[in-house]
C-alpha cells in the first residue's frame, strides 16, 4: 500500500433501543456479527451516510433515530477492494451512537438476521471489531465492561 492511497471511507451507527434496560443492534452476515454501515457517497458526510446506511439495512427510518452529537468512534484498517483484489487499500470507518427514539420493526435487507443484546454484553462479541467499539462506549458512558477471557459469542474469525 501507498503512503498516498486515498482511503476507502465508511460510516455506521450503533443503535440502542431502551426496554427495561438498554439493548443494541447489530445484524448477522454468515461469518459475523456486524453494524449496518456503509461506504461514503459522493458529497455526503459521515452522518448522513451512517443514518442512510442504517435505514437501508434495517428497515428502520433515519427520523427514529437520534445521533449522540458527543460520540465518534474511528477505526482505521486495511481493505482489498473487489475491484481491485490484488492490492491493499486503507478504510476509515466512522461509527455514530445513537438511540431509537420511537419504536420500529427491523426488516433485514443486507443480512441473514439481527439481534438486540443487552446492555452491557455478558461476553465478547467480535475482539476486532465490536469489542472496541462497545468499550469505546462504556468508556463514554463511564461504566466499565466486565467480561473475561472467555469469549463465548465471538463464533468466527474476525473479519471487516
Amino acid at each position: 500500500m501507498g503512503k498516498d492511497a486515498v482511503p476507502i471511507r465508511a460510516a455506521g451507527v450503533l443503535v440502542f433501543r431502551r426496554t427495561p434496560g438498554h439493548e443494541f443492534l447489530l445484524m448477522r452476515h454468515p461469518d459475523r456479527w456486524d453494524l449496518p454501515k456503509g461506504h461514503l457517497e459522493p458529497g455526503e458526510s459521515e452522518q448522513e451516510a451512517a443514518l442512510r446506511e442504517f435505514e437501508e439495512e434495517t428497515g428502520i427510518p433515519r427520523e427514529a433515530i437520534r445521533l449522540d452529537p458527543g460520540f465518534r468512534y474511528e477505526s482505521r484498517y486495511e481493505v482489498r477492494p473487489r475491484r481491485q483484489p490484488d492490492r491493499w487499500v486503507p478504510k476509515v470507518l466512522a461509527i455514530f451512537l445513537g438511540e431509537l427514539i420511537e419504536p420500529h420493526e427491523v426488516h433485514v435487507t443486507e443480512h441473514e438476521s439481527y439481534r438486540w443484546w443487552p446492555w452491557p454484553p455478558q461476553a465478547s462479541i467480535q475482539k476486532m471489531a465490536i469489542d472496541p467499539l462497545l468499550k469505546a462506549v462504556a468508556d463514554y458512558w463511564q461504566e466499565p465492561l466486565r467480561w473475561g477471557e472467555s469469549d463465548g459469542e465471538d463464533l468466527h474469525e474476525d473479519r471487516r
